[in-house]
């Protein structure tokens, strides 16, 4: 591969991790409050 297909290739894999960063914990929360909200 050449140095610009990692260049991109990174920047990509930085976008999804920091995306992941903040969706799992978001959909926690709402996984939670559903689940409360059945439960109760």
């Amino acid at each position: 591969m050449s140095a610009n297909d990692m260049k991109a290739a990174g920047k990509t894999y930085e976008g999804f991790i920091g995306m992941l960063k903040w969706s799992v914990p978001l959909i926690a929360v709402i996984t939670a409050v559903v689940v409360i909200l059945i439960a109760s």
